[in-house]
């Protein structure tokens, strides 16, 4: 469905490549997830698929047709949603959705059944304008116009992001049932929690693809034993591992400090050296690990 061969692009004002290499492939049916935080180069990647941005070099191809030379085609048989509200925000719910089937040369009836089970979440607020609704309602406007034409494709630019728990699981659950359809879905998120959801994953950072694998597979490649460790004084905690030299790397998740040690060092020799650097109720055990923390590891690499 989407062959991406030795991508870059390059952007006038940048010294550095917004895309280096990019080489991935999503195949038909799949979820296929790019996770990596702001400014990664997702949204680039995303808008050549969507053909709106020419590659500086290397080769792309959606639905096996070339996003350089049947731009237009391609563009008929896409589903396209960006990362920021894009839809007339002084149109209605109901005059959105009915706009864009016109442009694809199609009507809300003929397609409903695609999209029903998303509007009829909207159906109370289709004569509200599209400005006026939540962010969630947005975002599931905005499917919905994504949809109304049948894309064989559909490339969801960080659809949740400023969105709040509940309507972000709403939004996975609604792909979820719509990959059932057959649908192939590329979806991009900074929030690495999301990857577990996807068939697949392309871990991305500074424009280079890190990893492509399944989520599991991905947590399974981490070539270290992981430990998590809390103490009173956090900040204090974390300061006084990383200067310990023990380490091979050490970051906060939340309450706690994900470590991983070097040179056969041990979970005890980091206590005692904690404990002589004045810490007491030092906590600890071994986890496994997460996407983060695979993410992190190899851009440590």
């Amino acid at each position: 469905m989407v062959e991406v061969k030795n991508l870059h692009i390059k952007y006038k004002d940048q010294k550095d490549f917004a895309l280096n290499d990019i080489n991935l492939k999503v195949e038909q049916g799949e979820l296929f997830g790019l996770i990596g935080p702001d400014g990664a180069g997702k949204t680039s990647l995303f808008r050549i698929l969507a053909t709106l941005l020419l590659p500086s070099s290397g080769k792309a191809s959606v639905l096996g047709l070339d996003v350089e030379k049947d731009i237009y085609t391609i563009r008929r048989k896409l589903g396209y949603m960006p990362g920021r509200f894009s839809l007339y925000q002084d149109l209605t719910v109901e005059e959105n959705l009915q706009f864009f089937a016109t442009l694809f040369e199609t009507t809300v009836e003929e397609n409903y059944d695609l999209v029903k089970d998303i509007y009829i979440q909207l159906k109370p607020f289709k004569k509200r304008k599209a400005g006026a609704l939540s962010g969630g309602m947005k975002q599931k406007l905005a499917l919905c116009c994504a949809l109304i034409h049948k894309p064989e494709l559909l490339l969801l630019d960080e659809p949740t992001t400023g969105v709040d728990t509940v309507s972000r699981k709403e939004f996975w659950d609604m792909l979820a049932h719509l990959k059932k359809t057959g649908l192939t879905i590329m979806v991009s998120t900074p929030y690495m929690d999301e990857a577990s959801r996807c068939d697949r994953v392309a871990l991305i950072q500074n424009g280079r693809i890190l990893s492509v694998d399944t989520p599991n597979g991905i947590t399974d490649s981490f070539p270290y034993p992981l430990y998590q460790l809390k103490s009173k004084e956090m900040y204090k905690l974390h300061k006084d591992m990383i200067e310990s030299d023990l380490l091979h790397s050490a970051h906060i998740f939340g309450e706690w400090n994900h470590v991983v040690f070097k040179n056969g060092n041990t979970m005890e020799q980091l206590v005692d050296y904690l404990s002589f650097k004045g810490h007491t109720n030092i906590l600890w055990n071994v986890i496994d690990p997460g996407i983060e923390d695979c993410f992190i590891e190899r851009m440590i690499l």
